[in-house]
């Protein structure tokens, strides 16, 4: 029996006293920051779910025989479970949509992502994620109950954690763009993770100091190459590259293109002279304008993360039958570069 089954089991068997009565014997828990954690985890999760009216498949732990408590009630389903929220502990994970490894990625979780998990089985973890509610299935030995507070987030395109404050020992492991890590300590140029890691302390910014220009965080990963579901400099498609740049400009996104053209930033009239920073959106497509003429986007025809005119774009589009501009956003707040 796996690690995340034992949990939900002992959690579901666990005997509570009568309505009304409270347990003599049952010792209050501590409120530490770890605990904290992970209510905010979970009460991400839900608002993220809660965002759907017509409960998004991508945004809804709910099958016909399992859903996530807090739907009892609005979603019909032949057991709940209140769920276990464990923790990213590998760089980049697929996040599928059936518990195989050949079945479709969905999207990707990175290190120090909250997962809820709600079921467990032949080695993968049904859950979904605190940063943007995407739901979906992990394979579990990438998660750990270890819940952390993170300080620090990663921002250049890729870095490595060191066992030690050097750089000739082999890493511990890479981690990508957007990475949530806790850092106690400062050794040298390099700091200290509460796992006993060093990442080199230019390749980490303060959660609570996030950038002012998003652009050039999603200029970073320019050549990376185009994955549908990715989230990385090893593959990224293009909701993914917007959703990382605007993360470290200390937003929250969400994850796909048609949520982030509903819910991000104020329309911008047709016509109107674009900024840099303005999100320019196609069906099924984003991109990020450079400035009035160049956007910069993930994409199928470059099988990369390009710049090119944005009348080419659209242009190549048309040809395409893929259609033409279906909303530009722009995002207040925002610094233009000079």
């Amino acid at each position: 029996m796996g690690a995340f089954r034992r949990l939900l089991l002992e959690r579901r068997d666990q005997a509570r006293p009568p309505r009304g009565r409270r347990n003599p014997n049952r010792a209050r828990p501590l409120r530490t920051h770890r605990s904290a954690r992970r209510r905010a985890c979970g009460k991400r999760a839900r608002e993220g779910c809660e965002l759907s009216e017509n409960f998004d498949r991508r945004l809804t732990p709910a099958r016909p025989d399992l859903a996530a408590s807090f739907l009892k009630g609005r979603i019909e389903a032949a057991r709940y479970a209140d769920g276990v929220v464990m923790q990213v502990k590998e760089g980049v994970v697929d996040v599928k949509r059936e518990p195989r490894p050949d079945a479709a990625l969905d999207t990707q979780a990175l290190y120090g992502e909250c997962v809820t998990v709600y079921d467990e089985e032949e080695g993968w973890a049904w859950g979904q994620l605190s940063r943007d509610g995407y739901v979906g299935w992990i394979a579990a030995n990438t998660l750990w109950s270890r819940i952390y507070q993170p300080t620090h987030m990663v921002c250049v395109p890729r870095t490595f954690a060191y066992p030690r404050p050097g750089i000739k020992d082999p890493p511990l492991l890479g981690l990508p763009l957007g990475a949530e890590v806790e850092i106690v300590d400062r050794r040298d140029n390099f700091l200290v993770t509460g796992e006993g890691g060093f990442i080199f302390a230019r390749h980490l910014r303060e959660i609570a100091a996030p950038v002012e220009d998003f652009v050039a965080v999603a200029e970073k990963l320019t050549s990376a190459p185009y994955l549908w579901g990715g989230r990385s400099s090893l593959g990224i498609d293009c909701s993914g590259l917007v959703q990382c740049a605007l993360l470290l400009a200390g937003l929250r996104p969400p994850r796909d293109s048609d949520q982030q053209q509903d819910q991000l930033g104020e329309a911008v009239e047709p016509g109107a002279p674009l900024r840099r920073g303005d999100l320019i959106f196609w069906k099924g497509h984003v991109g990020v304008m450079r400035d009035p003429q160049i956007l910069l986007h993930a994409n199928a025809a470059h099988m990369m993360v390009a710049s090119e005119p944005l009348e080419e774009v659209r242009a190549r589009n048309i040809r395409a039958g893929a259609g033409d501009v279906t909303a530009i956003k722009r995002l207040g707040g925002i610094a233009e570069a000079s």
